[in-house]
């Protein structure tokens, strides 16, 4: 619903808001003052202690910057491609999480997986080689906003499991938020403040931009719990599968999205990529469930025959 309610907002066609970079801006204010509020006014939630200057230098900057570098190039990319086109080319997220992730030692490099992301690649070339007219200033901002989102999952997961520091949902994004909108307020002041004070006052619902500002930061903060109870590459690749609802969705809600059926076969492979993803994680961890099984039960003998010596 976010990206529809971005793209609604965007569009020349709809509200016509072609400020990007002012809406993004807006979205981590919100979520800085709704995570202040939750945290610190009606205290319903509890903000993790344990964060320290060395910790926020080296793990929360990187991941505010590249949150904000994904959300700003992922929305601009709307002002000139489709939804639905836009969703596709994320699809090619697997690929660039796993080779940071093999880099940053989070992912083991191995044929079969080379196999998978190679499918899944291919699914998402064959149905951008469908689309009908290509905007490829859209692609670029949209590939610039893939490799922004890869890097800050990588960075989030180390954060997460390799920093030692265990942090609610709500905490990250109450570290993460103000981050990003300083990232975001420096380039907003330079490119389009200016364009904002010349064009005068928008004529636009206040409610509708609540509205998906809400959206975003239930995203976020969901991007947030899954991220903490999985890996990197999991939450890119099943979200493919979401990006396919999107890309259908879109179809039925704008007119510029033309779907052939090269664009349809195209994601089809993707999602058999996908597929084969999850069959073989499921495998890979009911393997390492039943090992840790077996290790316990070859101790209690151990220990038992220890005791009787005794």
């Amino acid at each position: 619903m976010r990206n529809f309610l971005s793209k609604w907002i965007l569009s020349s066609k709809e509200i016509n808001f072609p400020y990007p970079l002012g809406l993004t801006l807006l979205h981590m204010v919100f979520s800085s003052v709704l995570c202040f509020i939750l945290t610190k006014v009606l205290k319903i939630m509890k903000v993790e202690e344990g964060m320290t200057a060395e910790i926020y230098a080296t793990s929360v900057i990187p991941i505010g910057a590249m949150f904000a570098m994904t959300l700003w190039l992922g929305n601009t990319a709307y002002l000139y491609i489709s939804v639905a086109f836009a969703q596709m080319l994320k699809a090619i997220m697997p690929v660039a999480v796993f080779i940071l992730g093999v880099a940053a030692g989070l992912e083991v490099m191995n044929c079969r997986m080379l196999l998978i992301m190679s499918v899944i690649s291919l699914g998402v070339l064959v149905a951008s080689y469908g689309e009908i007219s290509i905007n490829w200033i859209g692609v670029v901002y949209q590939m610039g906003g893939v490799v922004g989102e890869a890097l800050r999952l990588i960075f989030m997961e180390i954060f997460v499991k390799r920093k030692g520091l265990k942090l609610n949902p709500i905490s990250l994004m109450y570290y993460v938020s103000p981050c990003s909108a300083v990232c975001l307020f420096i380039p907003w002041i330079f490119l389009e403040k200016p364009k904002m004070d010349a064009q005068g006052s928008w004529n636009f619902q206040p409610l509708i931009l609540t509205l998906n500002c809400l959206c975003t930061f239930a995203l976020n903060l969901s991007v947030f719990l899954v991220i903490s109870h999985t890996s990197a590459l999991t939450i890119r690749v099943a979200g493919v599968v979401k990006d396919w609802v999107v890309v259908l969705l879109s179809a039925l809600l704008f007119a510029d999205t033309k779907l052939t059926i090269i664009n349809l076969f195209g994601y089809a492979i993707a999602i058999a990529g996908v597929a084969a993803y999850n069959n073989h994680k499921l495998k890979k961890e009911a393997s390492r469930s039943s090992a840790d099984e077996s290790q316990h039960e070859q101790s209690i003998p151990l220990a038992s025959s220890s005791n009787s010596d005794q």
